[in-house]
């Protein structure tokens, strides 16, 4: 995505799993080591201007799907108290009983106070968490993920949907085919990112995205726990905004 000229903050995602969701910004990821990633981008130091920003977008929310899913270039513990505290009124105003937040595995001690504090609002956290491959060797070698010796069973402990990243030199149908069994075994959802050209040092490689599309996207383009974004801009966020 990298830094974008006023993205659009808000979508509403119709098909599997209806939501809204909306791009916040937040003070930015504190890992930062990702090799393939340059999300990071869309963040500020400027607490005030994020949360301006973040209080444009969240005024969109209607409540019609009663489920909110929260991204913000990083994890959703980089987002300001005032942000926070925002999200948590647009869900008890507009009735939303589901909130999805996107977090890196060093932030998951943090994942259950904020289980608990939203279920006493009777509002249902579902955390999703980048994981990219489930082939430890390939996620920190050549993704850097910082999930050394992480298995499935110990991201389905945090995590309720996993993230993965395919189209990348080095990965094989084998291993798409592992990774998409592996994250439906242990997680309730998938959600399956094509990797696009960006200002990272990792580019995507045409052959292993065709590889995906011929041997996987018409299996899995209507199963409903399946999420594929062909272009990281397929659930209505990220792009330019129309002017």
């Amino acid at each position: 995505m990298g830094q974008m000229e006023n993205p659009v903050r808000y979508s509403v995602i119709t098909e599997k799993n209806p939501r809204e969701i909306v791009m916040l910004r937040g003070s930015g990821c504190r890992f930062l080591r990702c090799r393939f990633c340059d999300y990071h981008l869309d963040s500020s130091r400027d607490q005030a201007a994020n949360d301006r920003i973040n209080k444009e977008a969240l005024s969109h929310v209607t409540g019609q799907y009663h489920s909110l899913e929260v991204i913000n270039s990083g994890s959703f513990l980089e987002l300001s108290e005032e942000t926070m505290a925002r999200i948590e009124r647009v869900c008890l105003e507009k009735h939303i009983t589901q909130l999805r937040f996107e977090i890196h595995w060093m932030y998951r001690e943090h994942v259950k106070k904020w289980r608990e504090h939203f279920a006493e609002k009777g509002i249902t956290v579902k955390i999703k968490m980048g994981v990219e491959t489930f082939d430890d060797a390939f996620r920190r070698e050549v993704f850097d993920k910082g999930m050394e010796g992480v298995t499935p069973q110990d991201a389905a402990k945090v995590a309720d949907e996993v993230c993965l990243l395919f189209g990348v030199t080095g990965q094989t149908v084998q291993s798409m085919r592992y990774d998409i069994e592996t994250g439906l075994r242990y997680f309730e959802r998938i959600c399956i990112n094509i990797m696009v050209e960006n200002t990272s040092q990792i580019q995507p490689d045409p052959q292993v995205i065709k590889m995906f599309v011929d041997n996987f996207y018409e299996i899995y383009k209507d199963d409903p726990r399946v999420d594929i974004l062909l272009e990281n801009t397929d659930f209505g966020v990220g792009g330019k905004r129309d002017e």
